[in-house]
């Protein structure tokens, strides 16, 4: 068990979290024809948004409740009220999301209240399901706002009913933490495909923020991810598959509301975790390991040779969320690494079972603090500048990568993903090595007139 080591400085110097908000208003943008509206001021969305397209390369459908400095003193309901029903009426979405940001909880916003009020004022948009969550970015990062969106997705939109279980007898329900990029989800959903079995993955970024073209118009909502429909279709399945620690307090809910069976697991990097999931996947299908996942796991058995000289006793540091935080630390140290610093951006239950001496909640000076002697940095790209003041390579992985393309398609997960991951962490060990050259003794000089000869 790691040792919690709680912040120390008054405040960030050099920032590694993300906020509560962002990650809420990611999960949002996993749903189908889906649209977030933070209830805070301009600035709060705008700059969200920024990462988001910087990231995902893609349009980002964002909107705002716009508060200013009047209805941030005198009161934002009315903001709340028009803003949903201006949506409803230009965009006509399935489902609205409703995070708060620190502007509106230092406020006080009752935004459950403000739903119920919407609803009697404008009972033409009952259809459409707008879903609350206090996300204050005062507290938390972006994994426990990406969890508590998740939680409210499945108050709001499955129903409470055990007697349904099992009815759809191959679809298992997947909670997927925002750990998962859309790179790990699609590879995800193949993996349980592989088994006969059919997937409903909340949220599905892998199917709507993977990149893809589209044949049609701008659209301003969500185009792919999970539809309205098949959550409401969760309690019908045979199983609930949780990936990651913070999806914990939504698996409980899901659990509670509809009697459907959940099997958690912490991550899915490395050998041993991958064969769990497998394993899982085997009994619930009733089938037997397909020969394509055989011959993945055969092949990153033989990466873990392969890369062995390198990951053995290489000394790594790590700033990232405490679900991705845990999955690296345990498939390092699985190859031999050694962890010489690790530090998150805020208290998570997993961080006290992550698997070295302690863990820092802090910052990238944290970070550069604690990282001397390191060989490879592994975190988002606020560290690239960290990296180069210890003169050592970045692996990039978390949220946001906005000087690295493709980062939201890689897959980290799986066999896979996990051998891919075990190159590129090789790669870059072997690019810190150089060439020593040769050795010329300044006593014996090699003649010019042909080799072999010397000079007296």
């Amino acid at each position: 068990m790691a040792q919690i080591l709680k912040r120390t400085k008054p405040l960030a110097v050099n920032p590694l979290k993300v906020s509560q908000p962002v990650g809420a208003a990611l999960a949002f943008l996993g749903l189908r024809h889906a649209i977030p509206m933070l209830h805070g001021s301009q600035g709060c969305t705008a700059f969200g948004k920024v990462f988001f397209v910087r990231h995902f390369r893609e349009p980002i459908p964002l909107q705002t409740t716009a508060m200013d400095h009047v209805s941030s003193i005198m009161g934002a309901d009315d903001n709340v009220v028009t803003g949903l029903k201006t949506i409803c009426e230009k965009s006509a979405p399935a489902i609205i999301g409703l995070p708060t940001t620190g502007l509106s909880e230092t406020q006080g916003a009752d935004i459950r209240r403000l739903v119920k009020r919407f609803r009697v004022e404008h009972p033409q948009f009952d259809h459409i399901a707008v879903v609350p969550v206090n996300t204050p970015d005062y507290s938390g990062s972006l994994e426990s706002g990406f969890a508590l969106a998740v939680e409210a997705i499945i108050e709001a939109l499955v129903p409470e009913d055990t007697a349904q279980v099992g009815r759809r007898r191959r679809q298992v329900n997947v909670l997927a933490s925002s750990a998962l990029t859309p790179g790990d989800i699609e590879a995800l959903k193949e993996w349980i495909e592989a088994f006969g079995l059919r997937p409903v993955v909340l949220p599905d970024l892998g199917d709507s923020l993977d990149g893809h073209l589209v044949d049609g118009e701008f659209s301003a909502l969500t185009v792919g991810g999970t539809p309205r429909a098949e959550i409401e279709t969760m309690g019908e399945s045979i199983a609930t598959l949780v990936i990651g620690r913070s999806m914990s307090g939504a698996a409980n809910l899901l659990r509670q509301r509809t009697g459907v069976l959940d099997f958690r697991f912490d991550h899915l990097m490395g050998l041993d975790a991958c064969d769990a999931f497998t394993h899982t996947l085997s009994r619930l299908s009733g089938r037997p390991v397909p020969v394509g996942i055989e011959r993945r796991r055969a092949q990153l058995q033989d990466a873990m040779v392969d890369t062995h000289f390198q990951t053995g006793f290489a000394r790594v540091a790590l700033a990232l969320e405490g679900d991705l935080l845990a999955g690296f630390v345990d498939m390092l140290k699985g190859m031999g690494a050694d962890i010489v610093a690790a530090v998150a951006p805020a208290r998570a239950e997993v961080l006290a079972d992550v698997n070295c001496d302690s863990v820092q909640i802090g910052d990238l000076e944290d970070l550069e603090r604690a990282a001397a002697g390191t060989q490879v940095i592994i975190s988002n790209s606020h560290a690239a500048a960290s990296a180069e003041r210890l003169g050592v390579p970045l692996l990039r992985a978390g949220f946001p990568q906005y000087d690295w393309v493709g980062g939201y398609a890689r897959a980290w997960i799986g066999y896979r993903g996990g051998r891919q991951t075990l190159f590129d962490f090789a790669n870059l060990i072997l690019g810190q090595h150089h060439d020593i050259p040769a050795y010329r003794s300044i006593f014996r000089q090699v003649a010019e007139d042909g080799p072999g000869l010397v000079r007296h």
